[in-house]
């Protein structure tokens, strides 16, 4: 069965150039600060302290938080790109994280041919990599932008390639960041309607968004994230009536009475 857990997970980032005593005092002066030292007396940034959760298949996580609460920091401890110094992260299923637009792609090449490396990547045999362009084409709706190299795309078309590629060969584990909400509107109901039909297929989503209406309508559970530290978690009507003060959170309820979130992406 999918499954994906965070124990105990804590990051640090060491600060390299901070050797001044006047600004190791300012930083570890800090009463509320995420400033600390190692084991070596270096300054560090705690970028995330003791994160638990657990998740399984069918669970869609929102991360919700501040810029530098940790979001994205956590995304990328989950995908492998951070090692955690403290705890660790079990995951059971195959992932595939969208955390930055041009994310394993070349962007020398074309469209078509980001597409093909894709599937040799994945092993495919060129019948399953003609099938991966069809779908990926007919979905990104890119048209003869698909011949030309990825480096001359728009941010918007960036996100639909990417999206399109990442999601067309379903992935167990599913890891997305804010930038995916580049997409206009329309891409962004395409989206919705193909990650719930993933989901549906027991398949486990994180996402990480500044949107509470997304938020709240995409997913089953809800992190709040502040200096690095779970703040809430819970259902996500129930954290988000915690986190947003009471104006924005009655907007955000008639958003959802009336079908409305996707249009809010923007």
């Amino acid at each position: 069965m999918t499954y994906l857990a965070a124990v105990d997970v804590s990051v640090e980032f060491p600060l390299y150039h901070s050797d001044s005593r006047s600004l190791k005092k300012t930083l570890l002066g800090r009463a509320s600060s995420r400033f600390a030292q190692d084991a070596r007396h270096r300054p560090v940034v705690q970028a995330l302290r003791g994160i638990s959760f657990s998740l399984k298949s069918g669970d869609r996580l929102g991360l919700i938080g501040v810029n530098g609460s940790g979001k994205t920091t956590l995304l990328r401890t989950m995908s492998g790109i951070y090692q955690p110094w403290q705890g660790h992260i079990l995951i059971d299923g195959r992932l595939t994280s969208l955390l930055d637009p041009a994310q394993g792609m070349n962007t020398d090449l074309t469209g078509r041919e980001n597409i093909s490396l894709r599937g040799l990547f994945h092993g495919f045999s060129k019948t399953d990599i003609a099938r991966l362009e069809a779908d990926v084409e007919d979905f990104a709706e890119l048209g003869q932008f698909l011949e030309l190299p990825v480096r001359s795309y728009s941010t918007g078309m960036m996100v639909r390639l990417a999206f399109a590629m990442a999601t067309a060969v379903r992935p167990e584990i599913l890891l997305m960041d804010e930038w995916i909400m580049a997409g206009d509107a329309r891409f962004m109901e395409k989206a919705k309607a193909r990650i719930e039909a993933m989901v549906s297929a027991a398949d486990i989503l994180v996402l990480a968004s500044h949107s509470p209406a997304i938020l709240a309508e995409w997913c089953t559970r809800l992190m709040w994230l502040e200096d690095g530290k779970i703040r809430a978690y819970g259902e996500p009507v129930e954290v988000l009536e915690q986190y947003l003060p009471p104006s924005q959170f009655a907007e955000m309820q008639g958003l959802l009475e009336h079908g409305s979130s996707s249009s809010a992406l923007g």
